[in-house]
């Protein structure tokens, strides 16, 4: 059995954030904390699939004090016209300060997703996290490469999508209400034939190009892909701009031009300690493997053979999580880089 604690916190600029504690019932976690940071226009659940075995359980079942980050890209939160480099400087650092406040422990691992692992990684990378002694990171960090066509839509649609509306919204395949939905709705359902969940394919038209983008259906189980149908909703343009500066760069590059923040993080030598452990899988096409690879060999030119790259046969961007056999075919890889020494 599961006990689950709520923690609210603050942001460095106050934004209202919020963690939640998940831990094995009257048991120890002698691993110390974990913390889960979900990627863009989801939440925390993100995590916890209909599955048998989720992330979350199998850490704390094999001796984890799991925490669950929800940033200011959380969907539990009012849409707002956030950014990275925002989340990099002042949601991340708030959060591994409270847990390592609530737990007393000297240091934290992170298991990191998508726009939440770029935003993490940005954090670490520049210095704001010394407390971070592990970070598991999937589908794309430091340096973002999409497919052609993908590089094409966000570069040329963000600037014109900007003019008619402030974000993209999976959740307007269920309740289109204006013209500009019901437009997108329709050109959707128009050029994605690949299942029958509006919400799924709502999700591609906004993150790339594929049939689908996020995951490859075979990977999931019918309980699952109807569950995504409530897990996906508000992406601000403000993060689109940012990331069709980023893909063009070919690495991350700033948006809010904050003091702690070099504009080209990736530019320079990284200010952390951590051990990096990059995953990927070899069919994701929202995010390309070499996205990982390419922060790897960053990372790697620092300090060799001290982190490690994960190539996922058959997997795609988000599956790695919510997969049917992730806790077969990725979650024991997870354990074992989290339980590595770190010295």
């Amino acid at each position: 059995m599961l006990m689950r604690e709520c923690f609210p916190f603050y942001a460095s600029d106050g934004f209202e954030c919020k963690l939640e504690r998940v831990r094995v019932a009257h048991g120890a976690s002698p691993h110390g904390p974990v913390l889960l940071v979900h990627g863009a226009g989801v939440r925390s659940t993100i995590f916890e699939p209909p599955v048998e075995m989720t992330l979350v359980r199998y850490l704390a079942e094999a001796g984890y004090d799991v925490w669950l980050e929800n940033w200011r890209a959380s969907i539990d939160f009012p849409p707002s016209q956030w950014t990275l480099d925002q989340a990099a400087a002042y949601d991340h650092p708030a959060a591994v300060r409270k847990v390592i406040d609530v737990t007393g422990a000297s240091t934290v691992k992170a298991v990191i997703h998508c726009q939440g692992s770029t935003s993490f990684m940005l954090s670490a990378a520049a210095g704001l996290l010394p407390q971070v002694s592990v970070i598991v990171s999937n589908a794309v960090s430091l340096h973002p490469i999409i497919p052609r066509i993908s590089k094409f839509k966000i570069v040329c649609c963000t600037p014109l999508l900007g003019c008619l509306t402030p974000d993209l919204n999976p959740q307007w395949a269920i309740e289109p209400k204006t013209y500009l939905q019901k437009a997108l709705v329709g050109l959707v359902r128009l050029t994605h034939h690949e299942c029958d969940n509006d919400v799924c394919k709502f999700t591609s038209f906004t993150y790339g190009t594929g049939f689908p983008v996020l995951w490859r259906h075979e990977n999931l189980n019918e309980a699952t892909h109807e569950w995504i149908r409530h897990e996906f909703a508000s992406v601000p343009i403000s993060f689109f701009k940012q990331m069709s500066r980023s893909v063009r760069a070919g690495q991350l590059v700033g948006a809010s031009h904050l003091s702690t923040l070099p504009k080209y993080i990736a530019a320079q030598p990284a200010k952390t300690q951590a051990r990096m452990v990059f995953l990927t899988g070899d069919k994701n096409v929202c995010f390309l493997p070499e996205s990982q690879m390419r922060t790897y060999l960053f990372f790697n030119e620092q300090r060799r053979n001290f982190h490690s790259f994960h190539l996922l046969a058959g997997y795609g961007h988000l599956d790695v999580f919510i997969g049917q056999r992730a806790a077969v075919d990725v979650f024991p890889i997870i354990l074992d880089e989290l339980n590595r020494p770190t010295h």
